[in-house]
């Protein structure tokens, strides 16, 4: 519940942008009415960053989000950063839902991480670090050392480091080295004593530990930096050479796959080169040592061809992403306590039970609460049963060591038509998804490698079961990717189901996957780029009919994203005609809430914590005739227009009530990881109300969600 000071805070967002507001174009598509997606993606960013400074969470975990942050900010400059530096090269004069030029929006970038950047350090320096000393965990400075801890390090550089490492020299006859993306570096200027200066790179390498444990006094822990153990031993790789100066840098590059210019007919074929060339993509970001000085910095961005405003100098260690190695320390004290998700009633028996289980009626899965072992035994179960003919299903992240792959396997081995989709073009799992592929089509599955033009981004398996005379078909549709990794750590929803018209619909949608089909149109499901956009406008429309009628018209969408200007423009007319609308966001949201006249009845929220919030919702009242749908897509101009995502009906009454009362409230209660948004696009989080107990919605869910 908002406080008096958010209520203030409110109509302080509403009168910095009412100068704009009041010349709104009655269409309402003025770009005033719409936030920039990529500063509304670096706000999240920021309510990352509140995490790592929350005091009520355990410190390894405070350490974790710092990591993640790190990351996820590499990730946007390989990603959205880049994506406008390919505009402005192509001279693509189109602006984005704000109004902004591809230019505009990288300066109001490059002002909104710099800030981003100098206080996630401040928080590292002056919060977490000093917090890890006080509880025993130590990240020296080479010059803190003591000797043993020097011999220590020396001796571990000369046996375990010394062998990996390849100094690079630049001059006439060597040339400037090709720095990986996300690479972490050792800029050297050396000297042989005749005035002369010479640049060389040394690249740290990933492939061993970055935080060197140390000897260390009993109930202590200390560690240093694997480049300042490599700096404080330079001597070594520049024999008779004046080391003057050794400082770190760390480059990001452009990780978009340009696969639609490669001409070839083999989209397997396609992906792998458009892999290799990715690493020669062009430089996006340099993040570099704050000492660094001026003519180092022009070396790397000369050759580099980067300009100075793309020059990012940070106080401490470079790449904090790094810090996640923290995360394996053994102090249970200081990270989140363990917990055992439960299994769906009538998933814990035999796994011959589980087609019975389905049988009774659908099951709806919440992960991380409830398992997603569940979905493995339901294809194990599969693989062995006698009577299963066939299995089909999609596979976006699979990650390493899949047991799901496992599964199918097991099934071709027990003479099962197996067809899978493995979308080879889920950006950063190209290259495991390629391996998985090729091993699964050395197996004997039927491996469809994607689309050529769009994203095969929907979560679906089918088995297809011979039962007496009949073919029966099993479902599983979720929100999330086929993964046991994030399965634990994402908050999804799966449904298993057996009805006939959604079986129907998925071997329909199979077809169109891995033959030919024009078919565009479902009986249950619906599916993008066909009919998820039709199909949730024409429910929002009789929303709003519903309202003028008889008043009582209420949206609860959740999702990771809202960018498509289609979908708010009609979400601000629902408002306009007194649709109550509540958007529970986890992360970009270019829609404005709460502008009077236009978006006054909306609000929006996001529900940072333990979990990532992955799962999306759609719920229509529909005049006490709920309707929910939830699926794989966001409301974004990719997951509309240029991927294949579904959506799928949640139809059981005791499911729907389970989805409004007992997970849409709880986000909507949460007064703990909850933030709300102000009109002009700034988060506040939420007080808990006096005389009432604080309400973590994703705890709740882990003692309440079965």
């Amino acid at each position: 519940m908002a406080t008096a000071h958010s209520a203030r805070k409110r109509a302080a967002a509403v009168q910095r942008i009412a100068p704009a507001i009041r010349t709104i174009h009655p269409k309402l598509d003025a770009p005033e009415l719409y936030l920039n997606p990529h500063v509304s993606l670096l706000a999240f960013q920021k309510r990352v960053l509140e995490e790592a400074r929350d005091i009520t969470t355990p410190l390894l975990e405070r350490v974790k989000f710092l990591s993640i942050l790190a990351s996820n900010i590499d990730e946007f400059f390989m990603v959205r950063v880049a994506g406008l530096w390919q505009q402005i090269e192509n001279r693509s004069m189109e602006t984005n839902i704000d109004g902004r030029s591809p230019g505009e929006q990288l300066e109001l970038i490059r002002q909104e991480v710099t800030s981003l950047t100098t206080e996630m350090y401040r928080v590292w320096r002056e919060e977490l670090a000093p917090e890890l000393r006080v509880a025993g965990i130590n990240i020296l400075e080479t010059g803190e050392l003591n000797p043993q801890q020097i011999t220590y390090v020396d001796d571990y550089f000369r046996r375990e480091v010394y062998p990996v490492l390849t100094p690079l020299a630049v001059d006439q006859g060597r040339p400037f080295p090709h720095i990986s993306n996300l690479s972490l570096n050792i800029g050297a200027v050396v000297s042989n004593g005749d005035g002369q200066e010479h640049f060389a790179r040394v690249k740290v390498p990933g492939t061993l530990p970055q935080l060197l444990p140390l000897p260390s006094e009993a109930g202590e822990l200390n560690f240093v930096w694997l480049e300042q153990a490599i700096i404080g031993n330079l001597r070594l790789l520049f024999p008779d050479m004046d080391i003057v100066k050794a400082d770190v840098f760390h480059v990001t590059r452009d990780a978009e796959l340009a696969i639609q210019e490669l001409e070839t007919e083999d989209l397997l074929e396609s992906v792998q080169e458009a892999v290799w060339r990715r690493r020669f993509r062009d430089a996006v970001r340099l993040q570099i040592d704050a000492e660094m000085p001026q003519r180092l910095i022009d070396i790397l961005t000369s050759n580099l061809e980067l300009d100075q405003n793309d020059v990012y100098r940070v106080h401490g260690p470079v790449d904090l992403s790094r810090l996640k190695a923290l995360l394996s320390i053994d102090k249970p004290a200081l990270k989140d306590k363990p917990f055992i998700a439960t299994v769906p009633r009538g998933f814990a028996g035999p796994r011959s039970e589980i087609f019975t289980t389905i049988q009774e009626g659908d099951v709806l899965m919440h992960q991380p609460f409830e398992s997603f072992q569940p979905v493995v035994d339901f294809l194990r179960a599969a693989a062995k049963d006698p009577d299963v003919l066939a299995i089909k299903m999609t596979l976006y992240r699979v990650g390493r060591n899949s047991p799901i792959v496992e599964a199918l396997l097991e099934a071709i081995q027990n003479e099962k038509q197996v067809a899978v989709l493995v979308e080879l073009k889920a950006r950063f799992d190209e290259e495991s998804n390629i391996e998985w592929a090729q091993k699964l089509e050395a197996e004997g599955v039927h491996v469809v490698y994607g689309l050529p033009n769009v994203k095969v981004h929907c979560k679906m398996a089918m088995v297809v079961r011979r039962e007496g005379n009949a073919i029966r078909r099993y479902l599983h549709l979720g929100t999330g990717n086929y993964n046991p990794v994030t399965g634990r750590i994402y908050t999804d929803l799966g449904l298993f189901t057996c009805n006939d018209e959604i079986g129907a619909d998925v071997s329909d949608l199979f077809n169109h996957l891995t033959g030919y089909s024009a078919k565009k149109s479902y009986r249950k499901l619906l599916v993008a780029p066909h009919t998820i956009r039709t199909g949730l406008e024409r429910l929002i429309r009789r929303e709003m009919e519903r309202h003028e009628k008889h008043g009582d018209g209420h949206l609860i969408f959740k999702m990771n994203a809202l960018e498509d200007s289609g979908m708010i423009r009609l979400l601000y007319e629902a408002s306009q005609v007194g649709v109550k609308i509540d958007l529970i966001i986890r992360g970009v949201c270019a829609l404005r809430p709460g502008i009077p006249g236009v978006s006054e009845t909306i609000s929006v929220r996001s529900i940072i914590g333990r979990f990532l919030e992955h799962s999306r919702i759609f719920w229509f009242a529909n005049g006490g005739e709920e309707q929910i749908y939830a699926g794989s897509a966001d409301l974004m101009p990719r997951n509309l227009n240029r991927r294949v995502e579904v959506l799928f009906p949640v139809e059981t009454p005791r499911l729907i009530k389970r989805l409004r009362e007992r997970i849409l409230e709880k986000y909507l209660e949460d007064d703990v990881c909850a933030r709300v948004m102000h009109p002009d696009g700034t988060f506040e989080r939420l007080t808990p109300v006096a005389n009432r107990k604080p309400l973590n919605s994703q705890l709740w869910f882990l003692k309440h969600d079965a």
